[in-house]
């Protein structure tokens, strides 16, 4: 009971199933979970040992996952722009089942403990997701980060694509830190997931870089500053 508590962060950011996109407005196509077929070996690879640090990347990423298919669905209904619906229902939904199904592993082992979590559980463990609240995290840091996004891309259509190029930077910055973990602890298959949800930021990223240029922002992504500015991420 006290795991699936504790477990229930990232199953509420999992559960999309084949019924959609639960409370994040009308008009979101249907996405598909289908993951690709190096990231379905990873998580059917044995167990590795989680430290209570590496165990709370996979309840961080949970949210913050989530939180990029929340915030790009809202800003979709908001003004339309295709980027967000591809980004959201082809690929952020794909991350988000990845670490549901990495978290279903190590849940079965019930060896691990979510210390992140400072607000109060969801209780999502067997929700459908049409009866999620889309917007609402366990992770306060994430909830914050979630409440100033939607204030900023509520903006203009600049901002909400301004707010896309924050995401996946924050995105990769947490995924790098966490692969590095995963690596030092020879947790192969959570690197392997990891870099899977990395590659797709760097996907995203370049997706949000062009939307703005094709606006008249020329520097794209590079208009909100160094930190923000990121030529060294790669391009398909």
């Amino acid at each position: 009971m006290k795991n699936m508590k504790l477990l229930s962060l990232v199953a509420a950011s999992s559960l999309f199933f084949v019924n959609g996109c639960g409370n994040t407005g009308g008009g979101t196509p249907v996405a598909s979970t289908e993951l690709p077929s190096e990231v379905k070996a990873a998580i059917d690879a044995p167990n590795s040992i989680l430290s209570e640090e590496l165990a709370n990347t996979l309840s961080h990423m949970g949210n913050e996952e989530r939180l990029a298919y929340d915030v790009y669905n809202r800003l979709y209904s908001e003004w339309g722009t295709k980027q967000f619906t591809n980004i959201a229902t082809k690929s952020e939904y794909k991350h988000i089942t990845a670490v549901q199904q990495l978290v279903q592993k190590y849940k079965m082992s019930d060896d691990i403990n979510f210390t992140n979590v400072d607000l109060p559980a969801l209780g999502y463990m067997n929700t459908p997701i049409e009866d999620m609240q889309a917007g609402t995290y366990d992770i306060a840091k994430i909830q914050k980060l979630y409440d100033d996004l939607i204030s900023q891309g509520s903006t203009s259509e600049v901002e909400a694509l301004n707010v896309g190029c924050i995401v996946e930077v924050v995105d990769v910055n947490d995924l790098d830190e966490y692969i590095t973990l995963a690596e030092d602890s020879n947790a192969q298959d959570v690197v392997d997931v990891f870099n899977f949800l990395r590659d797709g930021s760097y996907n995203h990223y370049w997706a949000f870089d062009k939307g703005l240029k094709n606006r008249g922002i020329v520097d794209g992504c590079c208009t909100l500053g160094t930190e923000y500015c990121h030529p060294e991420y790669p391009q398909k």
